[in-house]
């Protein structure tokens, strides 16, 4: 049988989700588990793949285990057997067996968090950038409008990215502050490797007063690295939905 599993976990000890020989991955942390729970190893597969270091509250993923569970006892059991890693299956049930965690998901939804204080974080380290001087998210907001819709997005993709086109259509990118933080969200069906880390350190630049809205149009228009901004840490990086 198939099923689909949400997962919450701290990105902070892996080198990203993708399961890797030499290295922590939440994706091989998820796979042990399974087999430690039916004896047999499976191949878990996520929606994102996240990077190193990149948080998750609602990441999607299926694996196929032929012995049947009720879905809320498939959930504890891996529980069970994962710990004590920072990973936790919120929710597990059945699917149709062609259901495809990766290629079937039409939105997902990230969320990046800054805290906008001059005081180092205590609680929040790990899971936030810090950025000590004043930022101005009425100004990100208006320079963000550039990205919404369909674009090449070269000047934002990671130099490793495989995916076979930079095009991808942005659904939606807002920036809110709450207190000391701001808050930026991020939709579309799919990214590209460090997409939204690379356009969330352009509008920081934005926030700080180094760029403006006219300069993030032409960054994109330039389709070029090279007018990229700095790339955000993946510490306030958090993959929060996935719709299907």
């Amino acid at each position: 049988m198939r099923y689909k599993l949400t997962i919450e976990y701290d990105g902070g000890p892996y080198q990203g989700w993708q399961r890797l020989p030499d290295a922590p991955s939440v994706q091989g942390a998820l796979e042990d588990a399974v087999e430690k729970l039916v004896g047999v190893r499976s191949e878990v597969i996520g929606a994102g793949r996240t990077d190193s270091g990149v948080h998750a509250t609602g990441q999607v993923a299926h694996v196929d285990i032929e012995k049947p569970f009720e879905g809320f006892r498939l959930s504890e059991a891996l529980n069970a057997h994962i710990r004590p890693h920072p990973i936790s299956v919120l929710h597990a049930e059945a699917v149709a067996p062609d259901f495809h965690a990766r290629f079937d998901a039409v939105r997902r939804y990230y969320t990046y968090t800054i805290v906008n204080r001059r005081a180092p974080l205590a609680l929040e380290r790990g899971k936030a950038w810090r950025i000590g001087l004043p930022l101005d998210v009425d100004a990100m907001n208006r320079a963000a409008v550039h990205l919404i819709g369909k674009h090449d997005f070269t000047t934002f993709r990671d130099g490793r990215c495989q995916a076979k086109s930079p095009i991808k259509t942005l659904d939606a990118v807002n920036a809110e502050r709450r207190g000391d933080k701001v808050a930026f969200h991020f939709v579309a069906q799919s990214f590209l490797h460090r997409q939204v880390r690379s356009m969330v350190g352009t509008l920081v630049e934005v926030g700080l007063g180094k760029m403006t809205a006219d300069d993030v149009a032409a960054a994109l228009g330039a389709k070029d690295r090279a007018h990229c901004g700095p790339v955000a840490p993946p510490d306030g990086l958090c993959l929060t939905r996935v719709d299907y």
